[in-house]
């Protein structure tokens, strides 16, 4: 596929040399507050999630190639800080946390206040957007709407988007998806709306982690990467260390182009005092980044492979009809 030259550039400042994501993620915002405090979580100040997060980027950004952060907590708070090592990528979240509507037809919002042109002028490098989308839901073509018209803003200003989409369950009296229906909804998910201008597919692995046929897993991951027309990555559900390891390592060997990693690395950290919490973040949850980190440099699929510069024997001129 042919791409802007921003949005190369866009692409490169949030993955390795060799064109792989290891972005540690730390956009959560009412989920982080309900595992400070799952008795009160509305007591939880606005500041301890922005202390938590600033913490955590600051032990960890300089492991990753990307930060993923939020506009309310943390995004702005980063840079104003220095938090964000200067080799390292900034993508900032666009969407309300949660959902509107019926947890049967669910629908997803950007910010109040916040959008694609406000996260360029903020420095970021690229953008995300998270969605609740079923493929068979009576919400799924606004849902579609609402990407595409998020991927034209990315396009007007030459901005990477990052798409999450997050599957659940039509079926009021089941909460989660069953292996076979989370496989049928994750990859006709990346089949759908991997055509709308999507640059990087944040996807959730196709099965559910009780599923422990390995030969199952390669087959759901590579029929996934047959379905995304663009670069995916793993993005870790808060699953524990060890199965998402493996996740990543099936994950990467079928096609998927690194990953986006948050509580599976650092979620011990939040019931940890200060001492602690720093002992372990630069430690194990180090160690844990650095071994996704290099799972992904070796098996993952480098996202240059799906993209062709446009133009790219650019002429003197070139800026003239840049757009």
């Amino acid at each position: 596929m042919l791409i802007n030259i921003g949005k190369i550039r866009s692409m490169e400042r949030c993955s390795s040399e060799r064109g792989t994501f290891t972005c540690l993620a730390l956009d959560h915002r009412q989920n982080l507050r309900r595992s400070i405090n799952p008795e009160a979580p509305d007591s939880v100040p606005d500041s301890a999630l922005t202390d938590f997060k600033l913490e955590v980027a600051r032990a960890l950004g300089k492991d990753a190639t990307a930060i993923l952060l939020d506009p309310q907590y943390s995004a702005a708070q980063a840079v104003a800080k220095n938090v964000i090592p200067n080799d390292t990528g900034l993508i900032v979240a666009l969407e309300a946390t949660g959902y509107d509507g019926d947890p049967e037809a669910r629908k997803s919002r950007i910010l109040p206040g916040w959008s694609v042109e406000k996260a360029k002028r903020m420095g970021a490098d690229m953008v995300k957007l998270l969605i609740y989308y079923h493929p068979d839901s009576s919400t799924a073509a606004e849902i579609e709407i609402l990407t595409q018209r998020v991927a034209d803003e990315c396009d007007k200003y030459d901005m990477g988007l990052m798409l999450e989409p997050l599957s659940y369950s039509l079926n009021p009296e089941v909460k989660r998806l069953n292996s076979a229906e989370k496989r049928y909804v994750v990859i006709e998910t990346a089949r759908k709306l991997t055509q709308l201008g999507v640059d990087v597919l944040k996807a959730e692995f196709p099965l559910n982690p009780e599923e422990g046929n390995q030969s199952v897993w390669q087959e759901a991951c590579a029929e996934l990467s047959e379905a995304s027309k663009v670069p995916w990555i793993l993005l870790s559900a808060a699953v524990d260390f060890e199965i998402y390891l493996r996740q990543v390592t099936v994950a990467c060997q079928a096609g998927a182009s690194g990953i986006a990693v948050g509580r599976a690395v650092w979620k011990e950290a939040i019931d940890l005092m200060a001492e602690g919490r720093a002992e372990f973040l630069g430690t194990k949850a180090h160690e844990r980044l650095m071994r996704l980190s290099g799972l992904c440099t070796a098996l993952a699929k480098p996202w240059f492979d799906f993209y062709t510069v446009k133009n790219p024997d650019l002429p003197s001129d070139w800026f003239t009809h840049y757009g």
